[in-house]
């Protein structure tokens, strides 16, 4: 199955969860199944599986990624000591498209990746336009300097920075628009309602 491409909305509403991360997604008002007649519909129970792989899906649509791509993190966590579902959140986490995103540059991850691919993205002083880069700890990412004086990027931090939600695990310094990784993040300070143990087990069948 490819990237979904269509209302992020509409797959927030048929889990009944906010998975998109906006403050504005209509679950927060009207948690109803899409479709005319969503008030008159019942979600059948799911099977096991079924349970499972909801939880699987949930955390690709979160992170936007693909089927093939969401299978190599597991196998790569599964290589990692520690347990598995802690190390599959924690790679996710890390990612530079979503720390771009947790700092408070981008409305989302999909607009942070955009970000990052276009080249507004530096970190350690190098730029880096590949979304899936792993940042550790200690390091400093920031805007390009040309890049900070952008109408657009400007208008978003300024109206949302007293909005945002406090990320233990970062430095924000949104008036130089950077932040740095402090430590790496524990199971609490990763912002996802997931049960993480569920995937494992789906993947272990």
């Amino acid at each position: 199955m490819g990237r979904y491409l269509g209302s992020k909305h509409k797959i927030c509403r048929r889990v009944g969860e906010a998975l998109c991360g906006s403050a504005k997604c209509p679950v927060h008002k009207r948690n109803l199944p899409p479709g005319q007649h969503g008030s008159m519909k019942r979600q059948r129970k799911l099977s096991e599986y079924g349970v499972m792989m909801l939880e699987k899906q949930k955390l690709r649509f979160i992170f936007g990624l693909l089927e093939k791509q969401f299978r190599k993190y597991f196998q790569k966590a599964a290589r990692m000591s520690g347990k598995t579902g802690y190390n599959l959140l924690l790679l996710l986490e890390t990612r530079l498209d979503n720390l771009v995103y947790r700092a408070g540059f981008a409305p989302s991850i999909a607009a942070a990746r955009q970000m990052v691919r276009h080249g507004h993205v530096i970190v350690d002083g190098r730029k880096t336009d590949v979304p899936s880069f792993q940042v550790k700890t200690g390091q400093t990412v920031k805007m390009k300097e040309k890049s900070r004086s952008k109408p657009t990027f400007i208008a978003f931090v300024e109206e949302n920075k007293d909005k945002l939600p406090d990320m233990p695990y970062l430095e924000r310094n949104l008036g130089s628009f950077e932040f740095k990784v402090k430590h790496m993040p524990k199971r609490e300070e990763i912002p996802v309602a997931i049960n993480e143990q569920l995937i494992v087990e789906l993947y272990s069948k």
